[in-house]
């Protein structure tokens, strides 16, 4: 046999190879007993995943640290989609790109975990009455999330109702317990530094739940953020009510919320976590932990006096 028949039937079983590892990748991690979810963000994700337990397998289309506003599905996502028995979406304008899922896999179902919540609407002069999307802030709220998402998997998976059932009571029973946490962490702010001020409006539903102030430079991450004119009135307040300390989200980079330190005798209080976790190793891995993390961060920048 001649050397080149050789390379030809050697580089036809390299692709062979390369195809069966690449199908496997896809298809053979699936469990056949388990319902798959795919949510479309990381905090979602968890809560689907503490819901269905050992019966789900609860997968995000976005992966930690992206920002899930203005997000893009690429091809790959839309493959994973394809697996999907159930798609969850957060609903109330976070995910207008979720259409395009939709189209691709018309035939999964999509459950809008948000229904029912108790809508708060955003103020600002560049997106005045549009919904604040960001509700799972809220522990109140989150145990809607809960129990939307529980009534979600029973409607695909009736067999399996009391066990999502326990799960989704143990569940509230922690995120309730967080609550009550965040509650006595807020209350040791002094009343005159009760002023959060972030990058992006995102936590009107944290702010309303424990009696703070919501000051943010933009009110929606979209392309136009961050304008001098935004910023220049974040300074004003800042300066006018001596904010001790000013933050800024993990998906946003916090050198716009630098040119208000610059300005003003505020710190940088920290970053804070809301549209999405952190990865595995990091400060905020579960929606719990987003929870805590993000109250401990805030309560220590505004709890100093300047």
């Amino acid at each position: 046999m001649s050397n080149k028949i050789i390379y030809i039937i050697l580089a036809f079983v390299v692709v062979v190879l390369a195809i069966s590892f690449l199908t496997r990748t896809d298809s053979t991690e699936q469990d056949p007993d388990k319902i798959v979810a795919l949510s479309t963000f990381t905090v979602l994700a968890d809560m689907v995943s503490e819901v269905g337990g050992s019966r789900v397998e609860s997968i995000s289309l976005t992966r930690p640290g992206v920002e899930v506003h203005d997000y893009e599905p690429t091809p790959s996502d839309l493959r994973r989609a394809a697996r999907a028995q159930i798609i969850f979406e957060n609903g109330l304008g976070l995910e207008e790109w979720i259409q395009q899922l939709g189209t691709n896999v018309p035939d999964v179902p999509t459950f809008n975990a948000s229904e029912g919540v108790e809508v708060l609407f955003i103020a600002s002069d560049e997106a005045a009455g549009q919904p604040d999307p960001h509700a799972w802030m809220s522990p109140e709220q989150g145990l809607i999330y809960v129990e939307n998402i529980r009534q979600a998997l029973t409607e695909i998976a009736p067999e399996h109702a009391d066990y999502f059932a326990t799960n989704a009571t143990a569940y509230s029973e922690q995120i309730s317990a967080v609550g009550s946490q965040l509650e006595t962490l807020f209350a040791t702010i002094p009343e005159d530094n009760r002023v959060l001020v972030t990058c992006e409006g995102a936590f009107k539903y944290l702010a309303n739940d424990y009696g703070l102030e919501e000051v943010y430079i933009w009110a929606s991450n979209a392309e136009e953020e961050g304008t001098p004119q935004q910023v220049a009135r974040v300074i004003d307040l800042v300066n006018e009510r001596q904010v001790p300390a000013v933050f800024c989200e993990s998906t946003v980079g916090p050198q716009i919320q630098q040119e208000v330190v610059a300005a003003t005798d505020a710190e940088f209080g920290g970053i804070l976590y809301v549209d999405s976790l952190s990865p595995e190793d990091g400060p905020a891995p579960t929606y719990l932990e987003l929870l805590e993390y993000t109250a401990n961060t805030i309560t220590a920048g505004l709890a100093s006096s300047q």
